[in-house]
């Protein structure tokens, strides 16, 4: 069923219709995509209590204007972007209500890098091999601009009240835990103590592809002049030939001949996804035993963070409509029967 009409009046040059991507289809070239930052997606299905999550708009580093056709509730998560319906500021990884007379603004990111906007049924756009994510580099989708006008997925709870999620913070970099990777051994002792060592930089060089990864000191060294192209997958770090590691994303190519120093683990790969440049990363070494008990489903985490949804209380300064709410629900005069004195 329809929820209306998302219209964008103004769009960043990352803006792009995002979900959990497309799985199993490496054997045919394409790599997963998706949600660069998947938890963000999941973040939001809890703060609407659905039971996965749902198609979004991706922003990457700036906001866009919106406006809906029909009323609906939407959530906001990710970076934190600037952003307000008319003119009042909102609070991240919460939910809130719009009708067609509001209008949301959500402008330059102030921590990390991508933030999610999630109508609380869904982006129905149409589904391409199964999703409807972007895939900028495989050629499925485009960047979407002001006029573009999304489908919207009905409402499946229009009476629930604002919420809020707060959430462990992994915008600002910090420690990233790395597992062995297939081509760990292709580089000696030395080389690899110096990169978990190191405390590196997320640089300029970056996109939904992967990220560069800048240091201090000389590139670092591999054996790997017999190296054959192998199968690569998001959270690899590869070396290139330049010894400069890349963390590769959702839209990484399927194949790859650089090697890979190690993987970063699962829950860490929306950790340098979030990382704006110049944020420090600090690589830090864990078993591919210790990563798999770190590792869990997403439909775990899913029914986790709904378990920690709250609901949004407002400051009555910041409702500027407040006089409007019926705060009391009936009139008495004060001498009926049962009352007190």
């Amino acid at each position: 069923m329809t929820g209306g009409t998302l219209i964008l009046h103004r769009a960043g040059p990352g803006v792009t219709v995002q979900d959990e991507g497309r799985p199993y289809r490496l054997a045919e070239g394409l790599s997963r995509g998706g949600a660069a930052d998947r938890l963000a997606l999941i973040e939001a299905a809890a703060l609407l209590g659905l039971n996965a999550p749902v198609a979004a708009l991706e922003m990457a580093m700036l906001g866009c204007d919106v406006t809906c056709t029909a009323p609906t509730r939407l959530a906001l998560t990710g970076a934190r972007m600037a952003a307000d319906l008319n003119g009042t500021s909102l609070a991240p990884n919460s939910t809130f209500w719009m009708t067609p007379e509001d209008r949301l603004s959500i402008g330059a990111a102030r921590a990390g890098t991508y933030s999610y906007l999630t109508p609380a049924g869904g982006i129905q756009t149409s589904e391409i091999i199964g999703s409807r994510a972007a895939h900028l580099t495989a050629g499925i989708g485009k960047p979407l601009q002001a006029g573009d006008e999304l489908p919207m997925g009905e409402d499946p709870d229009p009476s629930a009240p604002p919420m809020i999620l707060r959430v462990e913070d992994r915008l600002s970099g910090g420690s990233v835990r790395v597992m062995p990777g297939p081509q760990s051994d292709l580089f000696d002792a030395e080389t690899r103590a110096r990169f978990f060592a190191t405390e590196f930089r997320r640089a300029r060089t970056g996109n939904r592809q992967g990220v560069r990864l800048d240091a201090e000191g000389p590139p670092f060294s591999t054996q790997t002049e017999t190296l054959a192209s192998d199968i690569i997958q998001p959270g690899d770090v590869q070396m290139t030939g330049d010894g400069v590691p890349y963390v590769l994303l959702s839209e990484c190519q399927t194949m790859g001949g650089y090697p890979r120093i190690g993987t970063v683990i699962a829950p860490d790969v929306g950790r340098v996804a979030q990382a704006a440049p110049g944020t420090s990363l600090r690589i830090a070494e864990v078993s591919a035993a210790e990563a798999d008990a770190l590792w869990r489903s997403e439909a775990d985490q899913l029914i986790a963070l709904r378990k920690s949804v709250q609901p949004l209380r407002r400051d009555p300064h910041d409702i500027p409509d407040l006089l409007s709410y019926q705060l009391i629900s009936g009139v008495v005069r004060g001498d009926e029967q049962g009352g007190t004195g």
